[in-house]
């Protein structure tokens, strides 16, 4: 599979923020192993103060729970790489923002890091959305292949076409 280059992203970002303006929604990102690529692919859209509220890099594990309240137990009990990571993450940066969607990323870029559980290129994503009802999150996971700047690209691409279909199906 060939990856994404930014201006594949760009394109992404510029349809999901059509949804988001259409809904009047606005969007917070919180990632890890993609280091702001989706908030810069949203950031490079004229216009997307209208729909973007922030983007927060939260790389290491304190920042994910200074920033983003992820519960620090959680990563000695399943690891910063979890859909229970992902999920917090999209929970806690939708509690910190003005904002009606979260995404979060969440991975394993490499070319180290891997295990035999959780080989380079795991990814995981959570989503996190604002309704009557409260908040509400989904994780999902992804394995994707090549090297770090593909597995990004790849990760930045699925995070911003899962936010928009999350954002359609609203």
């Amino acid at each position: 599979m060939q990856s994404p280059d930014f201006d594949t992203l760009c394109r992404q970002a510029a349809a999901l923020g059509a949804v988001l303006r259409q809904r009047g929604w606005r969007l917070v990102t919180a990632e890890s192993c993609t280091g702001g690529l989706v908030s810069a692919a949203v950031t490079s859209v004229a216009g997307s103060s209208d729909w973007f509220d922030r983007g927060m890099v939260t790389y290491s594990n304190t920042a994910k729970t200074d920033l983003l309240d992820v519960d620090a137990t959680l990563f000695a009990q399943v690891g910063a790489v979890s859909p229970e990571v992902a999920n917090a993450m999209a929970l806690g940066a939708l509690q910190h923002a003005q904002a009606n969607l979260a995404v979060a990323v969440t991975g394993i870029a490499g070319p180290g890091g891997g295990t035999p559980d959780k080989p380079v290129g795991t990814v995981w994503f959570g989503l996190a959305w604002r309704d009557g009802d409260g908040a509400h999150s989904q994780a999902r996971h992804r394995l994707f292949e090549g090297d770090r700047a593909a597995v990004r690209l790849q990760s930045a691409a699925f995070a911003l076409r899962w936010a928009q279909d999350a954002a359609q199906a609203a």
